[in-house]
């Protein structure tokens, strides 16, 4: 079933991702609206937007996203 809304419960999913990576909360940005595809893109000011996956479980799409972040942070370093 598409996600129509991104909630505090993809969120704290989310965060539990950024966690592992070591990426601050305050350097991300989450749209309250799904896309598709999801994906991560850096914004003008620095900070990474997130656009979570609509089509897609969030179970599926974790490992995706974990993959996204850690290629935008190293392409940052």
């Amino acid at each position: 079933m598409p996600l129509k809304a991104v909630t505090l419960n993809e969120i704290e999913r989310i965060f539990e991702v950024l966690a592992r990576l070591d990426i601050s909360r305050e350097a991300v940005v989450i749209p309250l609206r799904p896309g598709h595809p999801g994906g991560v893109r850096r914004l003008p000011n620095g900070k990474l937007e997130i656009i979570v996956e609509g089509q897609t479980s969030l179970d599926e799409w974790l490992p995706e996203l974990e993959r996204q972040l850690a290629a935008a942070t190293v392409q940052s370093a």
